[in-house]
């Protein structure tokens, strides 16, 4: 396969090129292949490696009339992603080898490479450390208890001292429970005037701190997830100066969206953490910026319509993602000069793949052939109608968004094509 004389953006060898880009068989190669008659016309295109999504819900087992692998890897491929990592928060929980064999298994005929992450504690109930050893042999790429924070410091402290010795990264949902329990909202002007309780930005923050601090003193390697705050970004700031090993992830929502979104959107733009501020949002676009945050992620959270149909107070907290991340991340950061491609793949691909120590993020010759073609100056109306997930609970349904993707193909193969 020749893709033609596409604009090529690789973080991994700082390319910002047009040429062609070669493909033999499921790898990249250096030189076009004798015989090849498989040709994709890449002028006024944008080839990034393949993008990676470290953080996504795909419900599979047990909650499939949300979404299931196949549904949420074709949603993923229409979205230009070619690698996902599912989060445990299944029925049951994947925290035990056999069902981490089970989205492994399912996932070979899906249309995206699926890595699972497995459960700090046994069934998410914060009582017993799962086995780390066996479960990273069965293919866990890291370890977290996703939406429900393990409260006990104790448990959390030896957590990451297990990971560390296997080398492998904790992603920590950093909320105290106690203080957010399951309001709807941020704590604020909004919530203020909805009359509704509030989640605070100092309950992230206080998780994010305790963290930091066990990282520093386990040595272990924790991803602060889906980061939403102005005081997290700083936290993290400065314990990355202090050499602490940590990384972090945020999500389109928080730096397109605030939480004025709740008083027309209602529950659809009710997610986990909530919207905050505007003064929260050019904290979270800066970390982006500087380095801070290392990930563009969705935290695609599919639910049913009935799910989010509702008042805000009785509705399920998500929102689904993988079909307008891209667009949403060129609309809000590329097309207003605030990051560049090379910043743009780096997030949403590249440092993903460091971050799980996976093969991917790179379009150098020899390694898989994962890759986004994407135009970048296309316009596009989100359509939720037409998704291939399952789901529809998006706030962005009806938004106009700059950056359309043209190709994504997984190992050598087309897995999505969209023909204008």
């Amino acid at each position: 396969m020749i893709i033609e004389q596409v604009r090529i953006i690789d973080p991994s060898r700082k390319i910002d090129d047009v040429r062609d880009l070669y493909i033999d068989g499921d790898q990249f190669s250096a030189g076009p292949v004798a015989g090849d008659t498989v040709r994709i016309d890449g002028r006024g295109l944008v080839a990034f490696p393949g993008l990676i999504d470290m953080h996504v819900h795909l419900r599979d087992p047990g909650l499939t009339y949300k979404e299931d692998i196949l549904t949420g890897t074709a949603a993923a491929a229409a979205g230009g992603f070619t690698t996902v990592a599912c989060m445990p928060n299944t029925k049951p929980v994947l925290d035990v080898p056999a069902q981490l064999e089970y989205v492994t298994e399912k996932a070979r005929t899906a249309s995206a490479r699926v890595f699972p992450v497995a459960a700090v504690t046994i069934g998410q109930e914060g009582k017993a450390l799962t086995d780390f050893t066996t479960l990273k042999a069965a293919g866990a790429v890291a370890f977290s208890d996703d939406g429900v924070p393990v409260d006990s410091a104790a448990m959390l402290r030896e957590a990451m001292r297990q990971a560390h010795a296997l080398a492998i990264p904790i992603i920590s949902h950093c909320e105290d429970r106690e203080m957010v329990q399951n309001f709807g909202v941020n704590e604020g002007a909004v919530s203020h005037k909805l009359g509704l309780p509030g989640r605070p930005a100092v309950a992230e923050a206080i998780q994010v701190a305790r963290d930091i601090l066990l990282a520093q003193d386990t040595g272990a390697h924790v991803h602060i997830a889906h980061v939403s705050t102005a005081q997290s970004v700083e936290l993290i700031r400065r314990a990355k100066a202090d050499g602490v090993s940590i990384t972090a992830e945020t999500c389109p929502q928080y730096f397109t969206l605030t939480e004025d979104t709740l008083l027309t959107r209602g529950p659809l733009a009710r997610v986990n953490p909530p919207l905050r501020t505007a003064a929260d949002q050019t904290a979270i676009i800066a970390g982006l910026q500087d380095g801070t945050i290392d990930a563009i992620v969705t935290d695609h959270a599919p639910h049913s319509a009935a799910e989010k149909t509702g008042s805000i107070t009785d509705t399920m907290s998500g929102m689904i993602g993988l079909e307008t991340a891209l667009g949403l991340t060129l609309t809000a950061l590329y097309h207003t000069g605030k990051l560049g491609l090379m910043e743009v793949a780096r997030l949403m691909s590249t440092a993903q793949a460091e971050i799980l120590g996976l093969p991917y993020g790179t379009l150098e010759p020899s390694s898989p052939a994962d890759v986004t073609i994407f135009a970048p100056d296309e316009s596009w109306t989100v359509e939720p109608d037409s998704f291939y997930s399952k789901a529809r609970n998006t706030p962005f349904g009806g938004m106009t968004l700059q950056g359309r993707v043209r190709y994504t193909i997984c190992g050598g193969k087309l897995q999505y094509q969209y023909i204008p």
